[in-house]
């Protein structure tokens, strides 16, 4: 099996990526050096930079994972801040930032950065459309999960293997995967 280490200080995501990457031949090693994040607006140039900085420090293939959470009503707010937000007030605060608001649409986007020592970094996308929910509800997950309802149900009332095949990680994983997969049968 291929193996790619994932830079990441987040378990949750080692194990969702693994999960989905172990179907096309991938082992997911974590790798929890972290990497200078860049005080940016968009999770691809977050992505872009960490996958090179990490590859480049660690002399290995490497990925990385930028996601966030973009809620329509709050301006696209927290976005690619949603770690510090959660750390910082967590769902509750968000919940009550929602109190009376009619709109709850919001979006989960990943980035996948992927990259080699010495060379340019890849990029892959996944997003998931859904609604803030009015209160938290579930306890599966982490982070978000409990308010980010999709399809009648928050991610953190699914299955891990529910969630993985609707979240925003696994369409941005599916990608890489495909990408990869074409990318060893060319050499």
């Amino acid at each position: 099996m291929r193996k790619i280490i994932f830079v990441t200080g987040n378990p949750h995501k080692v194990r969702e990526a693994g999960d989905i990457l172990s179907h096309v031949g991938i082992t997911v090693e974590q790798n929890n050096c972290g990497y200078p994040e860049l005080q940016e607006d968009k999770l691809e140039d977050i992505a872009k930079f960490g996958a090179k900085w990490a590859a480049d420090r660690l002399n290995n293939e490497v990925m990385v994972d930028d996601s966030g959470l973009f809620i329509e009503a709050l301006g696209g707010f927290p976005g690619p801040y949603s770690a510090y937000v959660f750390d910082t007030i967590g769902n509750a605060r968000i919940l009550k930032l929602m109190e009376g608001e009619t709109n709850r649409r919001a979006v989960f986007k990943c980035v996948i950065g992927y990259c080699r020592p010495g060379e340019e970094p890849y990029l892959f996308s996944g997003d998931v459309v859904g609604d803030i929910a009015d209160e938290m509800q579930g306890t599966g997950g982490f982070g978000y999960d409990p308010i980010f309802e999709v399809g009648g149900a928050t991610f953190g009332e699914m299955g891990e293997d529910e969630k993985n095949r609707l979240s925003h990680r696994y369409r941005a994983l599916l990608r890489f995967a495909q990408w990869l997969e074409n990318l060893d049968k060319k050499t």
